[in-house]
């Protein structure tokens, strides 16, 4: 069939040509006449050709859209003007790419998540039309979830997202006040979707290696007045942060202090496998903190889904902002996490991911004693996905990402996703996303050039 249609297309079956008959068509290539009554069926469906009785196929495709000769030019849009990563242009697939949050693909359940793709596709029960809010039974289970990690929220306020980019947006969309506070150095494209949505936006400083200057954070919400606080609270992007509960608690109590809200993005919670339970901003703030997670990162980067947890105050505005943005989330991938879920694979897989991001977190802590010279630095998050490597200030990043790029390894200098001149002088190393091999050899050539630079 494909060679048929692009021999019409390429116009070497003019219309009204008759197209063999299936017998002979069948015969002279060796298949079955099933086989091409079913390619000239596609064929008809697809308006390339047309069945007359007792006379066979024929093509019906016409002359060629004509352009016009002189089109009216209207008016370019003009866009917001948004600053992109450095990353964003060294863009290349086959480097190794140190500074990636996501975790290795060759570790992720594509098996399991294809066995449950094809259950729900086989399944009769399949809903034709979709729930605005995201499928009960995958909201139920999740608020479930929650209630286990001392987050009590009904499932009726939860909203199911194409992952917490767009929690983030949909937020933003349905908020009243415009002033927003988040981290420095923040979430860069959560940075840069907070510019687009008109947020007013200003940061609060975050040092990987000791956190919050508590007098520096109490200074600017009361200079700010923010109407959100947006923050990661378990390793933060770009700098792996987590915070401790006594940072929890005091921005808790700033929030009723300084009368804002909060929205915490806990992407990373799941990824520590020895961790003491540590309450985060929804379990010690309440309910009206708005809580958002995703499955993305940890199930596959591919597979979009990721959720809002509300209250009663909070669902309605939150919903409408959905609905006039994407309506719903598809419900075939709904079905296939919560089966997903429903089989105990997420568990399984949570288990064997923490295990093997301990080993790689190991391993490049190993790594960075041996290769980097003695002023470089390094925060030790204890495991999960991603650390911060500090530079002294004499090396040149800018040279650094050129040099490393030229030997096949990417890193990002995460410079945008500061509010003003960067405070930390390095950049993120994402562990998770790497073999032993490839770690090797993207430290040691690191090292190298650092050292070439301090010289």
């Amino acid at each position: 069939m494909t060679l048929i249609k692009d021999q019409i297309l390429s116009d070497h079956h003019f219309k009204g040509c008759r197209l063999p008959p299936v017998r002979a068509l069948a015969h002279q290539l060796g298949l079955s006449k099933n086989t091409i009554q079913t390619a000239y069926d596609e064929l008809r469906a697809q308006g390339l050709v047309e069945s007359r009785d007792r006379s066979g196929f024929f093509v019906t495709r016409g002359e060629k859209p004509r352009l016009f000769d002189n089109p009216i030019n209207v008016p370019a849009l003009e866009f917001k003007k948004i600053s992109y990563d450095e990353f964003i242009r060294f863009k290349d697939h086959d480097a190794i790419n140190l500074s990636s949050v996501f975790i290795d693909p060759r570790i992720l359940p594509k098996d399991k998540l294809t066995a449950c793709f094809r259950s729900v596709l086989k399944s009769p029960g399949i809903p034709e039309f979709h729930d605005h809010q995201g499928m009960p039974a995958l909201r139920k289970k999740i608020a479930a979830r929650l209630k286990n990690r001392g987050i009590e929220v009904d499932m009726d306020h939860i909203i199911l997202t194409s992952g917490s980019q767009q929690a983030l947006d949909l937020v933003t969309r349905a908020l009243a006040s415009k002033v927003v506070g988040t981290e420095d150095p923040s979430y860069h494209l959560g940075k840069y979707l907070l510019e687009m949505n008109g947020m007013k936006t200003f940061g609060l400083p975050i040092d990987p290696f000791i956190g919050i200057d508590a007098n520096i954070w109490q200074k600017r919400l009361a200079e700010h007045r923010p109407g959100l606080v947006y923050l990661t609270t378990s390793f933060q992007n770009p700098n792996g942060y987590s915070y401790s509960s006594l940072e929890i608690s005091s921005i808790v109590n700033w929030a009723k202090e300084f009368n804002f809200g909060i929205l915490e993005d806990d992407w990373g919670a799941e990824m520590l496998s020895y961790s003491e339970f540590k309450p985060g901003l929804r379990a010690m703030g309440g309910s009206n903190v708005l809580y958002m997670n995703s499955f993305t990162k940890k199930v596959l980067p591919s597979l979009r889904l990721g959720y809002i947890a509300a209250n009663e105050k909070t669902i309605g505005p939150l919903m409408m902002a959905k609905r006039v943005s994407t309506i719903a989330v598809p419900g075939i991938i709904e079905a296939a996490l919560f089966e997903f879920l429903d089989r105990g694979y997420y568990d399984a897989h949570l288990k064997y991911v923490q295990k093997e991001l301990d080993i790689r977190y190991q391993y490049c802590l190993s790594l960075l004693r041996e290769q980097m010279p003695e002023e470089v630095k390094w925060t030790t998050p204890g495991g999960g996905p991603v650390l911060w490597l500090e530079l002294p200030k004499r090396v040149n990043l800018d040279q650094l990402l050129v040099k490393l790029k030229a030997q096949g390894v990417l890193i990002q200098l995460s410079k945008n996703a500061f509010f003003s001149e960067p405070h930390s002088h390095g950049f993120k190393i994402g562990y998770a996303f790497l073999s032993k091999a490839e770690m090797e050899i993207a430290v040691e050539k690191v090292a190298q050039e650092i050292r070439k630079l301090m010289s």
